[in-house]
């Protein structure tokens, strides 16, 4: 029983992992983007993210509790789970240490990126343009945000590899070969996104040249 029950808590954080969490990290990252094109258009696309209908019951069913849950599973495994990846080569298992450390390092930046907006914005502050360009005008702030982008980037390309093997959708070493070029994919055009975002706010010219 105690092994059907860590079988079922492993695919449910994996799930959660790629769908609702992934998929709002792509869309978060689209959003961002929109500071590529100047102020306007990035305070455009967060006011309609912001007035969108079922907004509190959507963040808190669809984002934060299936982000609680992933964070919460991610560190207990992290800390405690048992390694299930002896049967896979050198690079599987660096790989999993990085899912690991990128995991903990997701939690300290997720909740302070958290603290800094959407707390900030229950107590009044605008989340706009201007706002992400005065915390990334800080050296410390930028190294940070950039950290957190690469981690995030990563942590989830390479959930991809995990997802498909434990959802049973990559059982041949080839298909996981396959997936791992696609997670490498993933990694790259997510993280471009991300930097480029990162660099808009600190001037939009940048991130066009």
């Amino acid at each position: 029983m105690p092994q059907n029950q860590e079988f079922f808590n492993r695919r449910l954080h994996s799930l959660l992992g790629v769908i609702p969490v992934g998929v709002f990290l792509i869309q978060h990252f689209i959003i961002n983007h929109f500071a590529v094109y100047g102020a306007s258009s990035f305070n455009a696309a967060a006011h309609f993210m912001e007035s969108l209908p079922f907004r509190y019951a959507l963040e808190i069913f669809v984002i934060f509790l299936p982000l609680l849950y992933h964070a919460i599973y991610g560190l207990y495994i992290a800390f405690l789970g048992k390694s299930n990846t002896r049967r896979y080569g050198f690079f599987r298992n660096i790989m999993f240490m990085l899912q690991r450390v990128t995991g903990v390092f997701l939690v300290i930046f997720i909740a302070w990126h958290v603290w800094e907006t959407r707390v900030a914005a229950a107590f009044g502050a605008d989340v706009n343009y201007d706002m992400m360009a005065d915390i990334l005008s800080s050296p410390f702030m930028l190294v940070f945000y950039i950290a957190g982008v690469l981690a995030a980037t990563f942590h989830f390309a390479n959930g991809l590899w995990s997802f498909a093997v434990s959802w049973g959708l990559t059982v041949t070493p080839r298909s996981q070969k396959i997936m791992t070029y696609v997670s490498i994919t993933v990694f790259l055009v997510l993280s471009y996104i991300g930097i480029r975002a990162i660099i808009a706010f600190l001037d939009p010219a940048l991130a066009n040249m």
